[in-house]
């Protein structure tokens, strides 16, 4: 038991919850940890004591847990998103006492976390929603932290934050005060559907260099550590080069190829997506991410597709024609690079949609910086984006900044090399294509949207604008149409 109050609290004590706890008990600030079920308590408090003896202490009843913490009291909950966490509220809020603070650092959808904001203020309690970004490794060793609502409650726990965060040596903790409201929450979610374009695109990369390149396992180990000595360095190449160098503990060969090709999902790529048509913001590379997951999903119908089409004369790879492998490892590699500035694109133009809408004031290059480290979609690539932001904060889009755009276009011709390769090969490549297609519609002046818009009109009287006059017209098409074939 903790001989005087503790400086924090945490309650939900799964992995992430433990590593969090651990964290912050390493960094010097004596913690009371809780969990509905009494054994993770116990699990947590013994790896407190093998870890280094630290400043953890273990309670079996929430009273107690509350009781123990030193006010006003801060409290972390780290429990699945949805019910649980008005469950987890109700139970630690009848301990509370005005001024105490809880802070929500689960994946959760950015309303339920401004509608429990209000009600907890109904009752003088603060609220925070937090993402916290990084995986099992980060929360223990240093995540990403994004924090958004109360400020006041943000200041509680500032001193706490800026220790627990990555740190980035040129800038300084990953974390920042995000926002009001549910802001933290939404960029923890578009942060997420940003890491669904990333790992789409990589997976892509990997299936032309596999099925048109046949490069071996090996092979593709030392392009991707290659990779990622370069422009491409992040955590997800590191990984990536990572799992294609093991071996199948349970058989011969490379464990990469024995993992089932039907990917899981949470839902925060789903929710970035359906932000993305409420706010009318294209994210075409994230959306074709969130599709190939619901795709792959479908093994058994693609095995049964396979089997039918194979019988028609369709194999799976339709052309296997020589290929230069260094020529092609080069130009995937520059494809990879100017898809993911598309994706990256899409992901800011949106939160800065939000931000607009809510009134939150984002700055995005403030969340490009405390990207850099700790979480998933951590890349040197980020410190560019930071520079674009910091160059023009009202930049209308990544592809238009000076430096992005010269990258892109050195890397086009490359681009579409690629994509076609894919295309005539009937490898589908939706993450670089649709990146490939959006880069196409946005820098061209005149798109056929003047035929959609006269489309519309005529069946629907619509109306339509000019090029040439200003105003709102409507043509009678139909009757025109008609009379022209009498």
């Amino acid at each position: 038991m903790a001989q005087t109050p503790t400086r924090i609290g945490l309650a939900g004590l799964a992995v992430m919850g433990q590593n969090l706890a651990l964290n912050i008990a390493e960094k010097g600030f004596p913690i009371s940890v809780y969990n509905r079920t009494a054994s993770k308590v116990d699990e947590t408090v013994e790896r407190a004591k093998v870890e280094g003896n630290l400043p953890l202490f273990g309670f079996h009843h929430p009273e107690a847990f509350v009781h123990s913490i030193q006010k006003p009291r801060v409290i972390i909950m780290l429990v699945k998103a949805g019910a649980p966490v008005d469950q987890t509220i109700e139970t630690l809020s009848v301990y509370l006492e005005k001024g105490d603070c809880i802070i929500d650092g689960g994946n959760e959808w950015y309303e339920n976390t401004e509608r429990r904001e209000k009600a907890m203020a109904e009752k003088g309690f603060l609220y925070l929603g937090m993402g916290v970004s990084g995986g099992e490794e980060g929360a223990r060793n240093g995540p990403s932290l994004m924090p958004g609502g109360s400020f006041e409650a943000y200041k509680y726990i500032e001193d706490i934050l800026l220790k627990v965060a990555a740190q980035v040596p040129d800038s300084g903790p990953c974390v920042t005060y995000i926002g009001k409201g549910g802001s933290g929450n939404f960029v923890k979610m578009v942060h997420n559907g940003i890491e669904y374009g990333d790992m789409q695109l990589i997976a892509e990369a990997y299936d032309v260099l596999k099925s048109v390149g046949k490069l071996t396992n090996e092979e593709l180990k030392n392009v991707f550590e290659e990779w990622n000595k370069g422009e491409l360095l992040s955590f997800l190449i590191e990984i990536t080069a990572d799992i294609f160098g093991i071996k199948d503990d349970k058989g011969d060969g490379y464990l990469v190829d024995k993992v089932l090709d039907k990917t899981g999902m949470k839902g925060t790529g789903k929710w970035t997506v359906q932000q993305a048509a409420d706010l009318s913001v294209a994210a075409p590379t994230i959306a074709a991410s969130l599709d190939s997951r619901f795709l792959s999903g479908l093994k058994e119908e693609r095995v049964q597709a396979a089997k039918l089409f194979k019988e028609g004369g369709f194999g799976d790879i339709l052309t296997s024609p020589p290929v230069n492998k260094e020529k092609l490892i080069h130009d995937v590699r520059q494809a990879l690079y100017a898809s993911k500035i598309c994706s990256y694109a899409q992901g800011m133009n949106l939160i800065r949609a939000k931000s607009i809408e809510k009134g939150w004031d984002l700055k995005l290059g403030e969340l490009a910086r405390i990207w850099k480290g700790g979480c998933i979609i951590r890349a040197i690539f980020l410190d560019r984006i930071k520079k674009a932001y910091d160059r023009n904060p009202e930049l209308s889009n990544l592809l238009v900044d000076p430096e992005f755009a010269t990258e892109i276009t050195e890397r086009q011709s490359a681009w579409r090399r690629v994509v076609c390769l894919a295309i005539n090969s009937g490898i589908s490549t939706p993450g670089m294509s649709t990146s490939l297609a959006y880069f196409d519609t946005y820098r061209r002046e005149r798109l056929p949207a003047n035929l959609v818009q006269a489309q519309r009109d005529y069946f629907g009287a619509h109306t339509y604008e000019r090029t040439d006059v200003p105003g709102s017209f409507h043509t009678e098409w139909f009757k025109i149409a008609r009379q022209s074939k009498i």
